[in-house]
């Protein structure tokens, strides 16, 4: 059976990241900047932190979208999103001098502490990361096929760092950074160190990017993974509309809580036009899965549950759907799960700009021996 030699692994692994470095390095960095946007935009703007110093219990999305109405009386209210406990609700809402702008409202003092009518710091740094701001156009965004491929860069970075280093086990019980051998060998230890201390991070973040590549190929050929509501029938429309539906908002939660008594309410669509629904989204527990998991959708007007859907109803590949942003991102488990994978994180970008210290040496000591070598020839037939 043909073996394929280190040096073959070794020029692999190089060309797996090296055209391409400087992209690669800037993914990596804007997805661990990413991860723990919300923390950082808590950090430095005070008007994004739910503070409670009288311990009150959290106000309802309804409630929420009350206290912005009462304060923006011509105010169109389209979603609520329901975030972590120390951060804010947002209340996305347009208005006459106002497209579309967030209401930052603490839900427990039920005060508005913020109305940012541009790109916050957690969608720019999403949306960075996600397709580099590249425009979607047609169903898809050339940015978003380019971040996404890079999966599969790190998936050969990865499988050519094994089969070069073939006892990589030995730095998980005898780790070795020799500080005193010079600058390249310190770069390589740590190169190799940071490396085998990923595997597990490299290969989750590979496997969920790749399947961001299947679901936007998907997407861009139009099949949808997951059913959606029905419209309702104009048949069932009052033949002169009120002045609000029948039927609220608080009433449409409870009636998700009713269908699934752990739904936990994360992002809130509210209908676009009368033969629209509440569109519902939240969690139920499972720890893998994301804040979308649980969906319900409630008509207006009659209070009818027209979909319904939840991880014990989900087929593999909307399971699979599901699951990877948690794991991608690592919010699985809260604040420490993030902090975790923003450390990985940072090792992979150090990782890429090691890589490409080492390799970038490498080629300039080869092309060096090369031009001493094409010298001595030509003396040598002088």
């Amino acid at each position: 059976m043909y073996k394929l030699s280190n040096r073959f692994w070794f020029s692999f692994h190089g060309w797996c990241a090296l055209p391409i470095w400087v992209l690669f390095c800037f993914i990596c960095l804007t997805g661990t900047i990413a991860v723990v946007s919300h923390e950082i935009t808590w950090l430095v703007n005070p008007n994004a932190r739910a503070s409670n110093p009288d311990n009150l219990p959290a106000k309802t999305p309804a409630e929420l979208i009350a206290v912005v109405e009462k304060a923006y009386p011509g105010a169109e209210v389209a979603q609520v999103m329901v975030m972590d406990a120390y951060l804010i609700n947002a209340v996305i809402f347009s208005d006459h001098d106002k497209p579309m702008a967030i209401a930052y409202v603490n839900q427990y003092s039920g005060k508005i502490q913020e109305v940012n009518a541009g790109l916050t710091f957690v969608g720019f740094m999403r949306t960075l990361h996600g397709w580099l701001l590249f425009p979607w156009q047609h169903g898809y965004s050339i940015g978003y096929y380019l971040v996404s491929a890079m999966s599969l860069v790190l998936l050969g970075s990865l499988i050519s760092g094994l089969m070069i280093y073939k006892q990589f086990w030995k730095a998980f019980s005898a780790p070795r950074i020799r500080t005193k051998q010079g600058k390249k060998t310190l770069l390589a230890d740590l190169h190799r160190l940071a490396g085998v201390w990923s595997i597990w991070f490299i290969l989750i973040i590979s496997l969920t990017g790749f399947w961001y590549l299947i679901q936007g190929i998907t997407y861009h050929m139009g099949i949808e993974m997951e059913p959606h509501a029905p419209t309702i029938s104009g048949q069932l429309l009052p033949t002169t509309e009120p002045s609000a539906f029948p039927v609220s908002l608080q009433q449409a939660l409870h009636l998700a809580k009713q269908r699934y008594p752990n739904f936990n309410p994360s992002y809130i669509g509210l209908p676009e036009h009368n033969r629209d629904n509440y569109h519902l989204y939240g969690s139920g527990g499972e720890i893998f899965f994301d804040d979308y998991s649980y969906q319900v959708a409630v008509n207006p007007w009659q209070g009818q549950i027209m979909q319904a859907s939840s991880p014990t109803d989900m087929n593999t590949l909307q399971t699979i759907t599901h699951i990877v942003d948690p794991l991608h991102y690592g919010t699985f488990g809260g604040l420490w799960s993030k902090l975790v994978w923003f450390v990985f994180g940072s090792l992979l970008t150090g990782m890429s700009i090691t890589g490409f210290i080492i390799w970038s040496q490498r080629l300039v000591r080869a092309k060096a021996t090369t031009a001493e070598t094409s010298w001595k020839k030509v003396e040598e037939h002088c």
